[in-house]
């Protein structure tokens, strides 16, 4: 039986029918509900049972709660495409969906739980996640992917640092970092593979001419520098001051390689179609994430952190988790890979959005005003996703 075939054996809601459906929907939905409530709480005018700060609260549920949930959608997805195993839907995916739902619900109201109430309520879906993709990884032969499954026990990892770390009254920055260290790390190897051969199909058929460099060794040194440049700086508030510089210009040298390598991708050659372009805009802020945050540990440097933080949570996360859900969506329900011109209002939308939220912290006399309309700019992105999207992710197969 085919990976078609067993996804059609499936007789009850479409949405149960993939992996992608169920999370791809909740998680955009989230994403916009979780900022619009984020920022009052913020600034002081709402209050949530929450037993975190509303920083760290912001950081586990866009790390673990949304980018989660897409990493979910997306490998669910991939995975049988990977290992020729049978995709999980129908009841296995119902309950991982209620497992994410559940955590979704835990740490809103975990002002109220026990720490350990809270820690296994929450840590049930990633923790079941990963033991559904490693299994299928490990099972399938499938050992390219490992780096994968990895990835994403280091993920899980972080989320389980970030709430021990509170329940102890210690630091959370650490695991925070930790967090958004593994997704940047998934990133660049999943976004390394599919933007240029996405890109490379599309010239083949609409724009022949150069294509993107082939996968090889440069990509492999170039993501090496990346991860350790990435594990240096997780840990960079906790090294020696003299550090500090050095770790600057290693995590410049990785933007620059990473800038390097996008540009072998011929990005420039795909502003004619924004499916393909919005992959390479994404990926962009990658480089931009590691430049501004090696320039914050320069002394004679005005940048401050939260701008290479800024850049690759609202800017790579944000932006490339959007284009691969407009993109997955699109292929795997049966419809042409062409982006609408309401998609692309969506896309314009969220790319403005990390733009401000950097802007809000480079230019601190309109920071608030920036980040309000960051956020609002986020909320429009992802309802958008989930009005335009949702019929599709709700609906059989065209």
């Amino acid at each position: 039986m085919s990976t078609m075939s067993q996804s059609r054996a499936w007789t009850g809601p479409p949405l149960f029918s993939f992996g992608f459906r169920p999370f791809f929907l909740a998680g955009s939905a989230y994403a916009a509900l979780v900022m619009a409530l984020w920022v009052p709480c913020y600034l002081g005018a709402l209050a949530l049972p929450v037993a975190f700060d509303p920083v760290t609260w912001h950081v586990h549920e866009l790390l673990f709660g949304y980018v989660l949930a897409v990493v979910a959608g997306f490998l669910l997805t991939a995975i049988p495409n990977w290992t020729g195993r049978l995709p999980v839907v129908g009841y296995p995916l119902i309950g991982l969906t209620i497992l994410w739902l559940v955590g979704r619900i835990a740490v809103t109201i975990s002002a109220w739980l026990d720490p350990i109430a809270l820690a296994f309520l929450s840590l049930a879906f990633p923790v079941t996640l990963l033991c559904v993709i490693a299994r299928e990884v490990i099972v399938g032969n499938n050992t390219k992917n490992l780096i994968v499954v990895i990835a994403v026990g280091v993920l899980v990892l972080a989320q389980a640092l970030i709430q021990l770390a509170h329940a102890n009254g210690g630091n959370t920055a650490i695991a925070g970092r930790l967090g958004i260290a593994c997704v940047l790390v998934l990133i660049t190897i999943v976004g390394g593979r599919i933007t240029p051969s996405f890109t490379r199909n599309w010239l083949k058929k609409a724009n022949p001419g150069r294509e993107p460099s082939p996968i090889g060794r440069f990509d492999l040194a170039v993501l090496l520098v990346g991860a350790l440049s990435l594990a240096i700086w997780v840990f960079a508030d906790n090294l020696p001051g003299n550090a500090a510089q050095p770790i600057g210009g290693l995590l410049i040298a990785a933007g620059a390689l990473h800038l390097l390598r996008q540009f072998r991708w011929t990005p420039y050659r795909t502003l004619a179609e924004p499916i393909v372009a919005i992959l390479h805009i994404g990926y962009a802020f990658v480089p931009l994430g590691f430049i501004l945050s090696g320039l914050a540990l320069i002394e004679a440097s005005r940048v401050v952190p939260l701008a290479g933080i800024h850049a690759w949570s609202a800017g790579a996360i944000g932006v490339m988790t959007l284009a691969v859900m407009t993109r997955a969506t699109l292929g795997h329900t049966g419809r042409d890979l062409k982006a609408s011109g309401a998609t692309v209002i969506i896309y314009a939308v969220i790319t403005l959005a990390a733009f401000a939220r950097i802007a809000s912290a480079l230019v601190p006399g309109y920071a608030v005003s920036l980040l309000e309309a960051s956020a609002a700019l986020w909320c429009v992105a992802f309802t958008g996703f989930a009005g335009i999207y949702g019929r599709m992710l709700l609906s059989e197969r065209v």
